[in-house]
């Protein structure tokens, strides 16, 4: 009878030999549990977890994995309805929360160095009747490949890896482990820094983060991933990841491979990892992913993005100064879908606060010649082995096989249209430039709008990966609240002090950031009323249309709807309230909201403190 991997049509004498090699491994490492792992769509290793003689039996048998496990958005939601009549009428295979088979590569095989006695293998989904799970990342990326290595091409990526390592206060009885305190999604754990920050590549910092580090370090080189350099960032408690250039597919799967493997060792260790691009603290630094990527001759290895000589008459600023034709027509490729293939970089409500000008991210559809502010840097020269281009648009808690996929299909559309980049920019934050989407939701639009990804990604692809996408996006996205601000100081100077003729300012900062600053004033005119009605101790409130707003990657204020204030009487307890309408982009996104009283005549200003919400 034939095993479930030769009805896949995937057990050759190859995967037979590996997987006799891995059973004898397991056996005589004395191992007791191996685990199955496979990456979601999210970029989330799931799985199970298999006793050692089972295991041996699974490396050509499979196992079973709920087929819902594909279906989740970011909250571990099922975006489908799958128990109900043509809720999973545009994914067969999927209803009734089914069965799939997880297969894993027996030459995959790794001992965790964190965890005694347990093994790890990855996996990939298949439907039970032996075919394929188009929604498979990992496959989605192998098809990617295939069809550039129809043109002749495979593809080579080295990893920039920015992400944050907290200490956990309390490892064992934090709010995390709460049982009172368990929700959907539950509690964070509480933490502290390993290092100030806002000190680039200190020596120092280094130092005093040193046993998270050396954590992160073994780990990696206990996996067999080429780490390169471990370095101190700019933010507080942010650090950086450097490997070395593999082909493509290793790469996606050693992203896979590091992330979960530093979280799990530095967890043991009392340490929390987070790879989210803006960790929700008020004065961090966003991470980024930084892919570096060339095409090399199928045949020979070459790197056919260097080129032997500048091309004649050319600068600097010109593509063709530095790249091949080839190298040239993939950056304008990677150039025309950027926008396109936003969401599948950057596939988070919390990834889009990194863009931002003059922050080492990206802000427009440009490229630069060794430019870290334009969203393609150009890196290498003429007779340069290493030339490549770096893709600056992604975050580190993406899924690598998406991400390394739209590269390929933006860049083969280059190839097939022969199209070419304009200049170089030296001005990567200009305002006339194209900007890469500052949401998701629109990001995921213009996904949908791009004829060429759409085509390469496939069309019942992205419609799914739009649905898990948008499913929960909206609540978090746009959060539109009414808030009633707590602000009874406001009218002590309009009962005792010297203004006569107040105007009222709201001002708004989101998230700490002066940059992020947004107003709105009440009129000299309704002041006075605000001042008589105070003095006259009335309570009724008074409205007023009020123009203003605050609009910016994570906070989106309005004050443009009557704005109200209930009057305590003179001498009264009770607090005051303004009312205004928020609409925060981002969970855990900070408000903070003061309040200038300016008399209109003198000029006379009282600054009240600022309340944070």
């Amino acid at each position: 009878m034939k095993s479930f991997a030769e009805q896949c049509g995937i057990h050759d004498d190859a995967r037979e030999a590996a997987a006799h090699h891995t059973a004898r491994l397991i056996e005589a490492s004395g191992l007791e549990l191996v685990r199955f792992g496979w990456c979601d769509l999210h970029g989330v290793v799931r799985g199970k977890t298999l006793t050692a003689k089972a295991a041996v039996k699974a490396l050509r048998a499979g196992v079973g994995m709920v087929s819902t496990l594909l279906l989740k958005d970011t909250s571990d939601r099922t975006t489908f309805k799958v128990f109900e009549p043509g809720g999973t009428a545009e994914l067969p295979g999927f209803a009734f929360a089914s069965n799939l088979i997880l297969l894993p590569d027996p030459a995959s095989f790794k001992q965790l160095p964190w965890a005694q006695g347990t093994g790890w293998l990855r996996c990939q989904p298949w439907f039970q009747d032996g075919t394929p799970v188009p929604l498979d990342t990992r496959r989605i990326l192998q098809l990617a490949l295939g069809k550039l290595a129809q043109r002749g091409f495979g593809m080579v990526c080295g990893l920039e890896v920015e992400f944050h390592i907290y200490r956990i206060k309390d490892p064992h009885n934090g709010p995390d482990l709460d049982p009172v305190q368990a929700a959907w999604p539950g509690q964070p754990p509480t933490v502290s820094m390993i290092h100030p920050g806002y000190n680039l590549l200190a020596e120092s910092w280094i130092d005093m983060a040193e046993e998270p580090l050396r954590i992160v370090q073994h780990t990696a080189q206990a996996l067999g991933l080429p780490l390169q350099s471990m370095e101190i960032e700019l933010g507080p408690s942010q650090v950086e990841a450097v490997f070395d250039a593999t082909d493509a597919l290793t790469a996606a799967d050693n992203m896979v491979l590091f992330r979960n493997g530093v979280r799990q060792a530095l967890r043991r260790a009392g340490y929390h990892a987070t790879f989210m691009c803006r960790p929700p603290f008020p004065n961090i630094m966003s991470s980024g992913w930084h892919l570096h990527q060339s095409l090399v001759d199928g045949a020979t290895g070459a790197n056919v993005f260097m080129r032997d000589a500048p091309a004649p008459g050319t600068t600097p600023v010109d593509a063709l100064h530095t790249l091949t034709d080839t190298g040239a027509a993939w950056l304008a490729g990677l150039l025309a879908h950027a926008r396109g293939m936003a969401s599948l970089c950057t596939p988070t409500v919390n990834g889009f606060g990194r863009f931002r000008p003059n922050a080492l991210a990206p802000q427009a559809v440009l490229w630069g010649r060794d430019n870290r502010g334009a969203m393609l840097r150009v890196v290498g020269g003429a007779g340069d082995g290493a030339t490549r281009i770096e893709n600056r648009i992604g975050e580190p808690s993406a899924n690598p096989y998406l991400y390394m996929a739209a590269q390929i299909h933006a860049g083969l559309d280059g190839l097939a249209r022969g199209l070419m980049p304009p200049r170089a920019t030296e001005s990567p934050y200009a305002s006339d430039a194209e900007m890469i989407p500052t949401n998701l939701p629109d990001a995921l639009t213009a996904l949908q709008d791009d004829g060429a990804l759409v085509e390469g990604f496939g069309a019942d692809f992205v419609r799914y990966y739009r649905r898990v996408k948008t499913v929960r996006s909206p609540a978090s996205c746009a959060r539109r609240r009414r808030h009633r601000f707590r602000a009874a100081r406001i009218f002590q100077p309009l009962l005792t002090g010297p203004l006569t003729h107040p105007m009222i300012t709201l001002h708004f900062i989101a998230n700490n950031d002066p940059k992020a600053l947004g107003s709105a004033t009440i009129s000299s005119e309704t002041g006075r009323s605000l001042m008589q009605a105070a003095q006259s101790g009335g309570v009724d409130g008074i409205a007023a249309d009020c123009g203003g707003s605050l609009t910016c990657a994570t906070c989106h204020v309005m004050v443009r709807e009557p704005w109200a204030s209930q009057l305590p009487p003179p001498g009264a307890d009770e607090l005051a309230m303004l009312e205004f309408t928020s609409e925060l982009r981002q969970p855990n996104s900070r408000l903070s909201c003061q309040i200038q009283l300016t008399d209109a005549l003198d000029g006379l200003t009282v600054d009240l403190p600022a309340t944070q919400y």
